[in-house]
């Protein structure tokens, strides 16, 4: 007879009914999210701005994200009517109080990336999931 399994981590404490907690936490931990919040910090920026600060986003996901940040209460857009328009972006106080979290996973991102690419080298050459030599993945540890 099987054991009832009991759920531990975070998701034990959510409702049923999750499904929103995880689109929230898939729009948060959105690489363009965690990117254009970092890049906005206390500034307000033009679109323009923002586009040129963010290495490798297209217009058509810079745009996608900041749709989906306003939205969301994280980002607030004003346009002015002006020739030629001009529509300028800043986090909003609830966007304030993530900025935190996600300037932690940059830094942590920056601070790491070089360990991270070592893992993935070693894990091409013996395979993820398998067992390397002791000397080998000691060494992607540190």
């Amino acid at each position: 007879m099987a054991t009832e399994r009991k759920a531990v981590g975070p998701c034990a404490m959510w409702p049923e009914d999750s499904a929103f907690i995880r689109e929230v936490l898939d729009r948060i931990g959105d690489k363009w999210t965690v990117l254009v919040l970092s890049t906005l910090g206390e500034r307000t920026l033009r679109y323009s701005d923002l586009m040129a600060s963010i290495p490798g986003v297209s217009q058509r996901m810079l745009t996608v994200t900041l749709k989906a940040l306003e939205r969301d209460g994280l980002v607030e857009r004003r346009a002015y009517a002006e020739v030629p328009p001009r529509v300028e972006y800043r986090v909003t106080p609830l966007g304030r109080s993530l900025q935190q979290a996600v300037l932690q996973l940059s830094q942590w991102a920056v601070e790491n990336h070089a360990t991270v690419a070592a893992n993935r080298a070693l894990r091409e050459r013996i395979g993820v999931g398998r067992a390397g030599s002791r000397a080998e993945t000691s060494a992607s540890v540190g």
